[in-house]
């Protein structure tokens, strides 16, 4: 397996290119939000802009899933491995909360919008995680694909609640599955839990194929990705074919690839985990300057997210500046549903242009973090950033 030695790690190129190439893609939507263009459309441009970041949260979650399993290889200890997933998880709820909140708003009214975002998912998906550990990790990964595709039948349990305790315990199951009734108040909930820890459990279950021999390696993980994209658009488009016909209905392409992601359906995992899996045996093979990036990116994977909200939120209001004379942060104070006007959105050209030049800047500091977390393995507490 393409790898490279580091300090008491052996890292698995594939990974962190996959996962340094996600990170790339996400700060594209993050700053499409800040630039006030819609999440999609009628317009080509705008709609793949939004879509192919789609491939981002899938991937993360599945490589969360698969980096568990290698760490849990590494240190062959059950109990701490479910230590450290239950503590990493809880401190990504608690940064959640705190200070990636504060980096998508600059609000410190935290009575005035709270977000259940996808790093409280992860976290508590790393939580749960730490229940299975015990078990076999095949029996893991298989636990994780019947959640993911039987996962609306999540959404009948709090529907069989008594009336009485609807508003209060199904207010807490909607952070598990959306089933059509209200939360609980004081939180916006983006990411529910399922199907995500389906997916981080079958990533989990993945870890055991990119064992194999590279000759199997390479075979199983296009099969598996082949498969995934085959099904997806079979299944889509016979759901699609099906379906009453409209004049107002978008073209066959995007109804195909506008999935539904909130929460994530079959569909929208097979469309976005397909390739990335079978992307894995390129990824082992190749070198060169672009690759060497995207693993920098790939091996601090949270740093750099930590890192790339404040930084994008400061990129808008300098452009704001730039452009009107004023930051107009009172748009931002709710991101990521910011509420730029129409007439004063971002031209992608200018979308783009802050995109590059923010990833540059990551990349140095990414760069920079890198040589220094492996370069002090005694800092055992930068393992979880």
């Amino acid at each position: 397996m393409a790898s490279e030695e580091l300090p008491g790690f052996q890292r698995v190129q594939s990974l962190d290119i996959l996962r340094g190439a996600v990170m790339v893609l996400m700060a594209i939507d993050h700053v499409r939000v800040y630039a006030g263009v819609p999440p999609g459309g009628p317009d080509p441009a705008i709609f793949f802009t939004r879509w192919i970041t789609h491939y981002c949260a899938p991937a993360f979650v599945f490589f969360a899933g698969t980096a568990a399993f290698f760490y849990g290889r590494k240190i062959n200890n059950s109990n701490m491995l479910a230590r450290y997933l239950v503590t990493r998880g809880l401190l990504l709820v608690i940064l959640e909360l705190t200070v990636i909140r504060f980096g998508w708003t600059f609000n410190l009214n935290f009575s005035e919008f709270m977000l259940a975002g996808v790093i409280w998912m992860l976290g508590w998906c790393m939580v749960l995680l730490s229940l299975f550990v015990w078990l076999k990790s095949k029996t893991i990964g298989i636990i994780g694909l019947a959640i993911i595709y039987f996962q609306q039948l999540f959404a009948f349990i709090p529907q069989s609640l008594p009336e009485s305790l609807k508003p209060s315990v199904g207010g807490f199951l909607e952070f598990f599955y959306s089933s059509g009734l209200n939360a609980l108040p004081g939180i916006t909930i983006l990411y529910v839990i399922i199907p995500w820890i389906g997916v981080m459990m079958a990533g989990y279950g993945f870890g055991n194929i990119l064992l194999l021999e590279p000759v199997i390696r390479k075979r199983i993980c296009l099969q598996i990705g082949l498969s995934a994209i085959a099904l997806f658009i079979i299944a889509g488009s016979i759901l699609i074919f099906a379906a009453p016909s409209s004049p107002q209905a978008p073209p066959f392409i995007f109804q195909l690839l506008n999935q539904k992601k909130y929460p994530a359906s079959q569909l929208y995992l097979m469309m976005t985990l397909g390739p990335a899996i079978a992307l894995i045996p390129l990824a082992e093979k190749t070198k060169g300057w672009f690759a060497e990036t995207l693993k920098i990116f790939g091996r601090v994977p949270f740093f750099y997210y930590l890192l790339h909200i404040p930084l994008i939120h400061i990129s808008a209001l300098l452009v704001n500046y730039l452009r009107d004379g004023a930051t107009h942060q009172d748009w931002y104070t709710n991101a990521p549903y910011a509420s730029v006007p129409f007439e004063s959105q971002w031209s992608l050209p200018m979308l783009y242009l802050v995109f590059v030049i923010d990833v540059f800047i990551l990349y140095l500091a990414c760069r920079l973090y890198v040589r220094y977390k492996f370069s002090h393995p005694e800092n055992t507490w930068m393992k979880y950033i």
